[in-house]
């Protein structure tokens, strides 16, 4: 990757002739070293919100060694490259084909599943291994999400209990999860969800080894700002502790957004202005996808080759590059009034789900990554919460409200684990 001060630069040296992805490695790193500082547990880095080979690299070599996997290339692409790494295969629906390679060919051990169904086809596929880490993926209210993800997977309350007790009786070690839903809002989310799992648990009258929170966690984005993000680990923290699981039982989490989103963003060219029309060279099949698909608002400004923008500004839509009319964003987007063709336009917060969602459609789609240290965007890690003691110490809370040293956490995960059976 070529490496730039800034964005500016690029487009002060080069055209811009399609989407430039700015990879800051430097905010991914802040952002990994505060998860593995602040999370009680194992953390999984969700790779389906950003698969570039350097990221993947970035965190592994910050000490990451879980990695959430939603599909066969996910798992050859970390097998690949992160030798030793623990990966789990946390899409609920899986192939044959899929399953048996993850686990005989790359060593996979961790598989959800949320109905009998799919744990026939795992079961079956792995013949039967006596070694397997089977996660039981619940249905959980996503109230406090930005972009709600029930309704797809999960198995519902009534049908919980009985599909727990029927994956115990096969795993060597039994987990279940739940997915809050994405840019949640709201820490209590968490807690809720981690209680009604077990309740869930209590009522199939078994033991877990693994409570998984999923992810969920949020980023910052204009109109939607988040609470500190210690008051998710505080909330996740307490709720375990008041959990019906084993003394020994480990936590784990599957963060996607919030580990990359501040890490990239994403330089597209106007390629034509017609009235209070911008014509880009990416939209609604590449980086920009959730744009319009999910109506995501992320923050903006106008590079210009030459010269500076004007600081008055008037409302625009913008037209991504194929032929496809719903490749479009009506916004209104406040822009430079005087923008014109050949400026650039930066869109922050792009690390997770920009380039993992292009697509070729109309031959467009090819990214180049480079590289800068600058980083114009609010982030949720560089200052001090206002609204917690700080520094966080890595406490939790026991059932009497005394404060539990980080160190207890740390070592129901050292400790050899007692299998029960229910």
């Amino acid at each position: 990757m070529s490496e730039h001060q800034t964005p500016l630069d690029l487009v002060r040296r080069r055209p811009v002739d399609g989407p430039v992805a700015c990879a800051r490695p430097d905010r991914l790193a802040v952002a990994s070293r505060w998860f593995q500082e602040h999370f009680p547990g194992e953390i999984l880095y969700a790779v389906k919100a950003n698969p570039s080979p350097w990221v993947i690299d970035a965190l592994y070599e910050a000490g990451h060694r879980w990695f959430d996997v939603a599909s066969l290339p996910e798992v050859e692409l970390i097998a690949a490259r992160c030798p030793g790494a623990t990966m789990a295969f946390m899409h609920p629906v899986k192939s044959r084909r899929a399953i048996r390679e993850a686990y005989f060919t790359h060593g996979v051990r961790i598989f959800v599943l949320d109905c009998e169904a799919e744990l026939k086809k795992i079961l079956e596929e792995t013949e039967y291994a006596s070694d397997l880490i089977l996660v039981v993926r619940l249905a959980v209210s996503n109230d406090g999400a930005t972009l709600p993800l029930s309704g797809k997977f999960g198995v519902g309350e009534l049908e919980a209990p009985e599909l727990i007790r029927t994956t115990r009786a096969h795993a060597y070690e039994l987990g279940v999860s739940f997915h809050v839903g994405s840019q949640c809002m709201a820490p209590a989310a968490y807690r809720a969800a981690m209680m009604e799992a077990s309740r869930l648990i209590a009522r199939a009258g078994v033991t877990v080894d693994i409570v998984d929170v999923g992810g969920g966690f949020p980023s910052i984005y204009p109109g939607l700002v988040p609470p500190p993000m210690e008051d998710y680990i505080s909330a996740i923290r307490a709720a375990f502790e008041d959990m019906m699981v084993l003394e020994n039982a480990d936590l784990w989490c599957e963060p996607g957004r919030a580990l990359i989103a501040e890490s990239v963003s994403v330089l597209t060219r106007i390629e034509l202005v017609k009235g209070d029309s911008l014509y880009l060279n990416d939209g609604a099949y590449g980086c920009l996808f959730d744009i319009v698909h999910a109506r995501w608002a992320y923050p903006m400004r106008v590079h210009r080759p030459e010269g500076e923008p004007s600081q008055q500004t008037a409302e625009f839509r913008m037209y991504g590059p194929t032929c496809d009319s719903i490749d479009s964003m009506p916004g209104p987007y406040a822009l430079p009034a005087d923008i014109r063709e050949g400026d650039v336009i930066e869109f922050g917060m792009l690390g997770a789900y920009g380039t993992a969602m292009a697509t070729r459609f109309n031959g467009f789609g090819d990214v180049e990554t480079v590289t800068v240290s600058d980083y114009p965007w609010a982030s949720l890690y560089d200052q001090p919460s206002q609204h917690v003691p700080a520094p966080l110490p890595a406490t939790g809370s026991d059932e009497e409200g005394s404060v539990v040293p980080f160190a207890r956490l740390k070592r129901r995960r050292q400790r050899m684990k007692v299998k029960r059976r229910g």
